[in-house]
């Protein structure tokens, strides 16, 4: 198992708040990435604006793609790794807006990820989840960043 999701297994059970990213009191999906890249890397490497729950769906622009983009390697959909980043489109036609950590790829493939109600939580990457994913990006190995 790789550093990256024991790490972030050590976030389950943590309640969604949107904009927190704290272990064990609260986050969102991208606040949980933020988290983990602090206790893997230290500082994060750009400073995160101010966002709302719908994102930028009003003007399309794919912002959470883009820093993604910006900030950690992006690998095949299907090349998928134990501690892969994985971005979500929660509609076809939508931006993408959603954001989890590949946990297991086999024999049952898994993600963790904040999902609001739920918290924190490690999931099946199930085919309506899978058939979401926007994009897949490496998570940078500790001492790498």
């Amino acid at each position: 198992m790789s550093f990256v999701v024991s790490t972030a297994r050590a976030w389950l059970g943590t309640p969604y708040i949107h904009q927190a990213s704290c272990k064990g009191a609260g986050c969102d999906c991208l606040g949980l990435l933020l988290g983990i890249w602090r206790e893997v890397h230290g500082d994060l490497p750009a400073p995160v604006p101010a966002y709302t729950n719908d994102w930028s769906e009003v003007s399309g622009e794919e912002r959470l793609l883009e820093a993604a983009r910006a900030h950690l390697p992006q690998k095949a959909i299907d090349d998928a790794a134990p501690g892969d980043v994985l971005i979500f489109r929660m509609r076809s036609d939508a931006v993408a807006k959603h954001v989890g950590l590949q946990s297991l790829v086999a024999p049952t493939p898994c993600f963790i990820h904040a999902y609001s109600g739920r918290g924190v939580t490690e999931n099946a990457l199930t085919a309506p989840w899978a058939r979401r994913v926007a994009a897949r990006f490496a998570f940078p190995a500790p001492g790498t960043s």
